[in-house]
């Protein structure tokens, strides 16, 4: 298994406590009774995700089994604060979902280049005496202490973003379509489960226009159980805008497999039954006019083409019907 695509890290992550308030008066020769003077104490460090375009997997994090941001300085006399505890930045890719450990709970989401969403955010400073000085009470012997930082378990889960997801039992031609239509090199062996990782290729379309193509490691029956690799891939279909079902033209029978492939789907996650659907025969090779025909009287409802890879048969017609889907 290709060991640099991670889609899934824990860890765990603290942000910085505040600083506390200084209790300080003024000590000069020439006041005799200096007043409260005592600074703020800093903000402790946050920690916050930022989307990188250039990642695609969460490799870089995976041995960062702790993660805690500085905390602030306390405050000082003569109203000087506490310095702010540095922010750590964590780059990661598009597409990734933060989560609680404990309670599952979204705590945040990066969808765009360059977004920035803060995960823990740092204890804010205490304020020092100099605050509480009254026309009452001229020494105010007290100041905030700083408030204590967020820590928690946090698991990290990255979901491919594609406009179309390839979805199919092992050896349906996923791989083998996506290196036709797109750059994309993925390494195609002849057994089952030869997609490990998923793969991800950008198609290019008429007028310079493209849209991105992901092969999802293939499912077997009982993904959604945990079966194989399945369940662990799922996730990644849920962001695909349209679900290109694919199965090959010698499978006994085309339509039972469609249906336990769509069976997957729905015992994950429900909401993937909302999505736009295409099937594909793939191997059409294989197949006369004549078998066509009788083939489409036994396809499930569901818009179909017929397709093969290996000489390009259907090909610019799916790359057409996909980009009406998706537009």
């Amino acid at each position: 298994m290709d060991s640099n695509f991670i889609d899934y890290v824990k860890f765990y992550a603290r942000s910085g406590d505040g600083g506390a308030g200084a209790v300080h008066f003024r000590r000069e020769k020439h006041v005799p009774k200096g007043g409260p003077d005592g600074g703020d104490g800093g903000k402790g460090g946050s920690i916050i995700l930022r989307g990188n375009s250039q990642l695609w997997t969460l490799l870089h994090l995976k041995y960062k089994k702790h993660i805690m941001a500085d905390n602030g300085g306390h405050g000082e006399g003569g109203q000087r604060f506490g310095k702010d505890g540095e922010n750590i930045v964590l780059e990661v890719p598009i597409g990734t979902i933060a989560r609680d450990s404990e309670s599952n709970e979204k705590l945040v989401e990066i969808l765009e280049d360059g977004e920035e969403k803060v995960l823990l955010s740092g204890g804010i400073g205490g304020r020092g005496n100099v605050h509480y000085k009254t026309p009452t009470n001229q020494t105010p012997r007290y100041a905030q202490p700083g408030i204590e930082g967020i820590e928690k378990w946090v698991i990290l889960e990255l979901k491919i973003l594609a406009d179309v997801g390839l979805v199919g039992f092992p050896n349906a031609g996923k791989s083998t379509l996506l290196s036709v239509v797109s750059e994309a090199k993925p390494e195609i062996a002849d057994y089952p489960f030869t997609t490990l990782v998923p793969n991800l290729g950008v198609v290019p379309y008429r007028d310079y226009k493209s849209f991105v193509m992901a092969d999802i490691p293939g499912i077997i029956e009982g993904a959604a159980e945990g079966k194989g690799l399945g369940n662990r891939f799922l996730r990644h279909i849920e962001r695909n805008s349209i679900l290109l079902f694919m199965v090959p033209a010698d499978a006994d029978d085309i339509k039972k497999e469609y249906r336990i492939l769509l069976g997957e789907l729905e015992k994950h996650n429900p909401e993937l039954m909302d999505k736009d659907r295409l099937l594909a025969i793939t191997k059409s090779d294989l197949l006369d006019d004549e078998l066509m025909s009788e083939m489409k009287e036994e396809l499930p409802e569901v818009e179909t083409l017929f397709i093969s890879s290996v000489i390009g048969l259907g090909i610019q017609e799916l790359k057409d019907k996909i980009w009406r889907y998706l537009n």
